[in-house]
């Protein structure tokens, strides 16, 4: 079994857990697979059994030359990697997540944060976890992403603008600043339907409907769902609220903005882009395998981060 694993290398709390799951690896024989920070951070001397035990010509390119602090495994010709732990909280979440990409591994989130619905196992159940894990006692959740694409004045895409352009939480429409509200042109499967005036607009998945979806006033869904939200953002006018759609259903966006650009923000990786550019928004081509073990479900999150029932 191989076994990738990604974190937070500033914090010392995501480190000391890192740690922590070399020395599982090591007792269990597992193949161990770090990010790059991590190699950077951690002083392997510590763990020298590890330098043999990498599957051999297998690397993590940080892709420095892309002007991008993701980290994406290489694709061609390398042993295939099990499961990926993500170990902090949701963002460190959504940022392996990006980092995989398409590479159909399943994730498994370890909480060394705070509110975490997405990084799901506390760092004091993880050797529990981790055995019911390598017993296969385990399943798997398909979950669905967003993908954005920008597209100039003549309707040509731009490739490259965005450099991660797949969302598993949410794609938000944000001023730039403290500009004036923004005008969003909305069209849904090509057909108009609204000009929000507003500070923003948040596209969300089912699994981001417990993000930045749910601190505007946006509906909760749970992940399983096949839908898609519309959260705008301190509209204009009241009547204004969130809706659902399904998630086949394509969106085409055009923003007007006093200062002549916005924010495109994807899972929090945010992009400026000037007003000619507008953006069409669809599903993507992939989903997103997370891990589940033991009693960790979305309706126990509910209850318990949310504080339901108290």
């Amino acid at each position: 079994m191989t076994i990738a694993i990604f974190g937070n290398a500033m914090k010392s709390e995501t480190l000391h857990e890192v740690r922590h799951l070399l020395d599982f690896m090591k007792e269990k024989g597992i193949n161990v697979v770090l990010s790059h920070e991590l190699r950077q951070e951690l002083n392997l001397r510590e763990y020298p059994c590890f330098d043999h035990s990498f599957p051999k010509g297998l690397t993590i390119s940080d892709l420095k030359d892309h002007k991008t602090d993701f980290l994406f495994l290489e694709a061609a010709n390398y042993e295939p990697i099990d499961f990926a732990l993500s170990v902090g909280g949701d963002g460190t979440f959504l940022t392996s997540a990006a980092s995989i990409g398409q590479k159909n591994i399943p994730i498994l989130g370890i909480n060394c944060g705070h509110l975490g619905f997405l990084a799901e196992v506390q760092s004091q159940d993880v050797d529990d976890i981790l055995q019911q894990l390598i017993a296969g006692q385990y399943t798997i959740e398909q979950r669905s992403l967003l993908k954005v694409s920008v597209l100039d004045k003549s309707g040509s895409e731009r490739e490259g603008l965005i450099m991660a352009p797949n969302a598993l939480n949410e794609i938000a429409i944000l001023k730039e600043g403290l500009s004036s509200m923004l005008q969003i042109e909305l069209k849904v499967n090509g057909e108009y339907l609204h000009t929000y005036n507003s500070d923003g607009l948040v596209i969300a998945t089912p699994t981001g409907s417990t993000a930045y979806n749910l601190s505007i006033g946006g509906p909760l869904m749970v992940p399983q769902s096949r839908g898609i939200i519309l959260t705008p953002i301190a509209p204009h006018s009241l009547t204004v609220k969130p809706l659902v759609v399904p998630d086949d259903w394509q969106f085409d966006i055009k923003v007007t903005s006093r200062y002549d650009s916005y924010m495109v923000s994807v899972d929090g990786r945010s992009q400026s882009l000037s007003n000619d550019m507008s953006l069409h928004i669809e599903r993507a081509p992939y989903t997103i395998k997370v891990v589940q073990i033991g009693d960790n479900s979305f309706l126990k999150s509910l209850r318990t981060k949310l504080n339901w029932g108290r």
